[in-house]
């Protein structure tokens, strides 16, 4: 191995650059439906480049853990692209007595009947009320380890569908890569967390715009009151635009 690897791979020495061709060859199917030869490549390019600088191990856990979640994730998604999908967030601490977990029970029964799949964090709660209502068939869930509270639901955690993930970054990708909408019921800072990344990434063009929808329980003022501190503290404030209100 030469003392650095130059960024570009060009210019790296030929007896690399045919070892990791060959390798790329090796692994590649003939059947394959799309060729991805060249970011593979990259990608082992990477990880080379991963060792040679030596990164701390704790750097290279995130990089190695990160792509195996996301890859796994991808290839669950890869045969339903052509379902439409809602990702449902809320609560996770609600019981089942709670109105807001018959509300998302009764949601995501009436949107399976229009054709759609379910996509929740696989745990209590609202969760667990949407991939309950959407039934085993309909459902996806992206699970996160956590010391506390998250553990997979009954309806979702022996599923083929059934993610599991330890970053919060690689989960919240695919909650809204993979989804044609995005149902919030109320919640806590998780719920707030993925409700104003969805809204940035749509403000700022860094996904395709979809239908955001906040629902509260019949009676409830959850989302009213969240409005007028948005109307308060944002928009009065020029903090975000007229028509980003739009958004959701």
């Amino acid at each position: 191995m030469p003392k650095t690897l130059p960024d570009n791979f060009d210019a790296w020495e030929p007896k690399i650059q045919k070892q990791i061709e060959a390798l790329v060859e090796l692994a590649a199917p003939a059947d394959r439906e799309e060729d991805n030869r060249d970011l593979v490549k990259q990608m082992i390019v990477t990880a080379l480049k991963v060792e040679h600088s030596q990164l701390d191990r704790g750097d290279a856990k995130i990089l190695s853990r990160a792509m195996r979640e996301l890859r796994y994730g991808f290839r669950i998604f890869k045969g339903y692209r052509d379902k439409r999908k809602v990702t449902i967030f809320g609560s996770a601490r609600i019981p089942k007595e709670h109105p807001e977990y018959k509300q998302a029970l009764n949601f995501s029964k009436q949107i399976a009947k229009q054709g759609f799949m379910i996509i929740t964090g696989a745990g209590p709660g609202v969760m667990k009320a949407g991939n309950e209502g959407a039934g085993k068939n309909n459902s996806f869930g992206i699970n996160i380890k956590l010391p506390f509270e998250q553990a997979a639901n009954e309806f979702i955690g022996k599923d083929p569908r059934f993610i599991d993930c330890r970053f919060f970054f690689t989960r919240k990708l695919m909650f809204i890569k993979e989804t044609s909408a995005a149902a919030f019921f109320p919640g806590g800072f998780g719920t707030h967390d993925e409700a104003m990344e969805t809204l940035t990434l749509i403000q700022t063009g860094k996904c395709d715009v979809l239908p955001v929808v906040l629902i509260d329980s019949p009676g409830g003022d959850y989302w009213k009151d969240w409005q007028k501190y948005i109307d308060k503290h944002l928009l009065k404030e020029g903090k975000i635009s007229p028509e980003d209100i739009d958004l959701y």
